[in-house]
This record gives C-alpha cells, sequence and structure tokens, in this order.
C-alpha cells in the first residue's frame, strides 16, 4: 500500500520531531501560498514514560517562546526553575539563574503530548501512528525516498497492520537515542554512543529539598552524582548515576552507599520510593555531532535530535540543545524551494551544523567535563572537584558565568574553556592554601582542618602538574571532537 506524497516526512514525535513539525509547517504557511505536506510518524501516540528529559534549561524556554511555543508549558503542573543547590558533604551552595531567568522542570511524558497538540494543530501536517521498519531507497543512487511502516492493528487481536509506504521529498529522523536508523543515514561516518554510566530514577512524594524549585546536585564521595528536581506538585524526580559495571543489588547500593551522604530531609522519601517503586535505568550516553549532507550522509535524509547528537544528561541540555537546532533549521528549510536538490540541502545543512555550534559544543563540552568532576573516580579529580566546589563559593562571575553557560544563556566554548582552567588552577592553589581535613572523626571526635606543612609542597608541586594534565584530559578531547572537520 502507498500514500499520497509528502514534502517533508518527520520519523519520531519527541521534542524534536513534534516541535519541527509545528515549526516548519507555521513558518512556510505564511511564506507559501499553500503549506508544506508534512507527516510526522510516531510508534505510539501514547503518553511516554521517561525519567530523563525532564528539565529544561532558561535557553530551552527562550527557544520555545521563540517557536511561538510557550504555552506547551502550561496546564500540566510544571515547576519553575531557579538555579541549582550544589551539595556536598554537609555543604552547600547556590547557584542562581542570572537576571530572573527561569528553566522548568515536568514529567516528561506531559510535555511531550503538549508538543505534540501543537504538531497536531499546525496546518499541512498529518500525524501518523505507525512503527517504521525500514527506509525506502533508490536502487541506484541509495537516495532516501520515504519509509515503510506498520500501523497499529485496528482487529483488537494482537495481529500488525499491513505495512504501508510513505514517500517525500524529505525525511528527518528524529528518533531519539537508541535511533534505528543512526547507521543507514551516516553510513561509513556513523559513530557509536559511548556509555559512560547508568542514571537510576524513582519519584520520591512530597520530598522537601535543601531548595525548593532549585535543580540539587548532591556529589557522592566514591560514587557518581546524585540528581533531584521536583517535577509536579507532590513528585520529584531522583536520578542516580551508577557507573560500570552495574551492581547485582542496585536498590541495596543506594541505601548503603548513597543515601547516607544525602541531606537527611530526603532519607525517608527515597526509602519509600525505593519500597514501592520500581528502578528504571538509562544509559548516559555521548555522541559527537558529525556534519550531515555531502560525502558525509545519505541523500535526502536528516538526522535531528538524539538520534545525530547526545551529551551526558547530568546538566539537562539535551532538550534545550534539540529545540535550539529546531529553531534554526526551520528557518533554512523553510527558504528552500526544492528539498531534493542535494546540493542546495547540503550547503544548507553545512550552515546549520556550524550554526548551532555555539550552543550545542558549550552544552556538550561541559555536560561531560562537569560529570568528570562531580563523578571524581581519582585522586587529581577530586582535587579539581574540591576546587569546583569553592569556585562556586567565591560568588559573583564564578557563579554567574558557568551556570549561564550551563543553562545556554551564554553559548560561549571560549568562556566555558577559561573558567574551566581557572578552576584548575583555583583548585592547585586550593591544595597549597585552604585548612585540609587531618584526621577521620568517629564516635563524635571533632574534625581537625589545617593547611599543608611546608615540607609537603615538593609533593604538591608535583602533584599540581598531574592535577593541571588531568583537566587538559579531560577538556581536551571533548573539545576535539566538537570542532573536528568530518
Amino acid at each position: 500500500m502507498s500514500t499520497d506524497h509528502y514534502d517533508v516526512l518527520i520519523v519520531g514525535a519527541g521534542v524534536a520531531g513534534s516541535a519541527l513539525a509545528h515549526a516548519l509547517a507555521t513558518i512556510t504557511s505564511k511564506l507559501r501560498a499553500s503549506p508544506l505536506r508534512i507527516a510526522l510518524i510516531e510508534r505510539s501516540m501514547s503518553e511516554p514514560d521517561r525519567i530523563v528529559g525532564e528539565l529544561l534549561q532558561p535557553a530551552g524556554v527562550a527557544a520555545l517562546q521563540k517557536l511561538g511555543m510557550e504555552s506547551a508549558l502550561e496546564g500540566f503542573d510544571a515547576i519553575p526553575v531557579h538555579g541549582y543547590c550544589v551539595v556536598q558533604s554537609s555543604r552547600n551552595v547556590h547557584i542562581p539563574y542570572p537576571d530572573g531567568r527561569q528553566g522548568r522542570s515536568f514529567h516528561h511524558g506531559r510535555f511531550i503530548m503538549a508538543l505534540r497538540e501543537y504538531a497536531k494543530r499546525a496546518p499541512g501536517v498529518d500525524v501518523i501512528e505507525a512503527t517504521v521498519n525500514n527506509l525506502i531507497e533508490c536502487e541506484h543512487t541509495k537516495r532516501v525516498l520515504g519509509v515503510r511502516a506498520t500501523r497499529p492493528s485496528t482487529i483488537g487481536d494482537g495481529s500488525k497492520g499491513e505495512k504501508e509506504s510513505f514517500y517525500a521529498d524529505l525525511v528527518i529522523i528524529a528518533d531519539g537515542c537508541f535511533s534505528n536508523f543512526r547507521n543507514s543515514v551516516m553510513g561509513k561516518s556513523a559513530r557509536e554512543p559511548a556509555t559512560r554510566s547508568y542514571f537510576a530514577g524513582a519519584i520520591l512524594k512530597d520530598a522537601r529539598l535543601p531548595m525548593p524549585q532549585h535543580g540539587t546536585v548532591a556529589l557522592v564521595k566514591g560514587y557518581g552524582p546524585v540528581l533531584l528536581y521536583q517535577v509536579s506538585e507532590h513528585d520529584t524526580r531522583m536520578l542516580v548515576d551508577v557507573k560500570h559495571p552495574l551492581p547485582s543489588d542496585l536498590k541495596g547500593h543506594i541505601l548503603s552507599n548513597v543515601v547516607p551522604q544525602l541531606p537527611a530531609s530526603l532519607h525517608v522519601p527515597i526509602h519509600e520510593a525505593l519500597d514501592n517503586d520500581r528502578l528504571r535505568r538509562m544509559p548516559n550516553s555521548f555522541l559527537p555531532s558529525v556534519e550531515q549532507g555531502g560525502k558525509y550522509t545519505k541523500e535526502g535524509a536528516i538526522l535531528l535530535g538524539d538520534a545525530w547528537n547526545m551529551r551526558h544528561p547530568l546538566t539537562g541540555g539535551g532538550m534545550t540543545v534539540a529545540l535550539n537546532d529546531v529553531v534554526i533549521i526551520s528557518k533554512l528549510l523553510a527558504k528552500v524551494d526544492n528539498f531534493t536538490n542535494w546540493d542546495q540541502m547540503s550547503d544548507l545543512l553545512s550552515r546549520w551544523h556550524w550554526a548551532r555550534k555555539p550552543l550545542s559544543s558549550t552544552i556538550n563540552i561541559l555536560s561531560v567535563a562537569l560529570y568528570d568532576l562531580f563523578g571524581a573516580d581519582d585522586e587529581c579529580l577530586v582535587v579539581l572537584q574540591n576546587g569546583c566546589f569553592k569556585y562556586f563559593e567565591c560568588g559573583g562571575n564564578c557563579i554567574r558565568d558557568p551556570v549561564s553557560l550551563l543553562s545556554g544563556i551564554a553559548p560561549s566554548p571560549s568562556l566555558l574553556a577559561y573558567h574551566f582552567f581557572y578552576v584548575a588552577f583555583y583548585s592547585i592553589w586550593v591544595m597549597f592554601a585552604h585548612p585540609h581535613l587531618v584526621n577521620n572523626p568517629v564516635n563524635g571526635e571533632k574534625p581537625i582542618l589545617a593547611r599543608p606543612p611546608v615540607w609537603e609542597y615538593p609533593y604538591l608541586l608535583f602533584k599540581s602538574f598531574r592535577v593541571f594534565w588531568t583537566a587538559c584530559v579531560v577538556f581536551g578531547p571533548l573539545v576535539w571532537s566538537e570542532i573536528r572537520w568530518w
């Protein structure tokens, strides 16, 4: 079976796919006599249930406003977010968003359903519930012409519906981090996502965070960080970073090793959540973006969102990058007269790739670099983590600039490099000049703090070189992955 021919076909009605369907339809309806025919295909139009994609940074909120979709954040108990609280042992530091900017946190599925409603109302958009089985390619040129998909059975006996062919001048793949078509589109340019750890997620009921309406990042000694943020009036999402190899008893690991290091107000809600609900896991993957078009990808197809580019979810930047990508590419695509002209499309994709770089590179690099510091697992990284925390305690631009980078307000890789290496040098200064714990207090003993004696300076000088080298090893490969020409 076959359907009518579309101008654009989008696979995946998640954040990127739904937003692009609405944006492209809305922009072109104002520029053309008749709107584009757009098909948005999604395997299931029921509300998705995920443990990540629940925090939208201020730059993501701004991108929604540019797309005319700001009301997608209303009507389903989304929570304003005013910044972060970083907790280390009994200390915490307040990191507010600058200039009164706000993010939002919410149940992921409710936000997706709001975005899909926008897509359904957009002119010329057909929202189709079907499972895409494979791409349709020209036998001779290998150009992507469309997709084959199976609609859900309407009989109710569990049988599969008949496969249908959907054709389009341009196919956009936005099927998420577990994309089935990434390798097909990228070919030899495809790279496998690198998974460093997993987030184990649970919902806490009526939990009291150290700072209400702030994301909480708890630094757990010897283990990965814990991220908490309120997603509705009574629900708080907890994400526990768990490194390889995964413990056989995940709940036991969290209760024994992680919970004792978290604020006391969270202990009871966490115990109740782990007793009453199952822990769900999500891989934390990193996938640098590869330039599309020309020789890099198959003609007729584009990757968008997590199918193309991923970063560590610790900083909550994924949806912000995706929505910013939609803002840029929708404006570029709206000016295209012929989507089948691949020379023109390749030039467009190159311009899109580099136009998105300031924001995407900043958030991508920061997400992994910050995870390496917050999940410190060797001596030098612990020094950098401690220096980073003390750097935040300095206040002023030591907070304003980093949180502006994290939230997407200041998309500047050069500013990120400046502060990252400032933290590295400040961490070295802290080793020499700040008091350190010199005993291991037990049975109510008072902790003793003292500056390192002079005779330790030769060793600390040697350690300083190791710390700086570790900072370079963390930051350098991330920068290279973003600036290299494919």
